[in-house]
């Protein structure tokens, strides 16, 4: 791979214990983390942070359930402990643990389809290809 290029993402989808269950068009997280001043007697100013836990974002347009999921019956507002997958062209990057916080949905005839499902994850890692 070119050092240039930016590597695309190749496939967003969500699994539950190992299924894919919908197909994603386009996503965008977020991590954050809570710190804390820590403080110094006779300091004006904080002498460090204390970090604290991570928090995964993730934000997801145009969700599109599979076949099998739609003949099972898929109903985005049952979902829970979910996983997000996002396939780049050398590795994944796994949100395990994810609950949705919002969803909203555009209705079409004869499409399954939520528009914007809003999630957190509780642990995100990379697994190389």
């Amino acid at each position: 791979m070119s050092k240039n290029k930016i590597p695309t993402t190749k496939d967003i989808y969500i699994e539950i214990e190992g299924i894919k269950v919908a197909v994603v068009q386009s996503a965008k997280t977020r991590i954050s983390r809570d710190t804390k001043p820590v403080e110094a007697f006779g300091e004006d100013e904080p002498v460090a942070h204390a970090q604290g836990r991570k928090q995964y974002t993730i934000d997801i347009s145009r969700v599109y359930a599979t076949d099998d999921a739609i003949k099972d019956g898929i109903d985005f507002t049952e979902l829970e402990d979910f996983t997000v997958v996002f396939v780049k062209p050398d590795h994944k990057v796994i949100y395990t643990g994810c609950e949705w916080t919002e969803i909203g949905e555009n209705y079409t005839l004869n499409e399954h389809v939520a528009e914007d499902i809003s999630i957190t994850a509780t642990k995100r890692r990379k697994e190389e290809l």
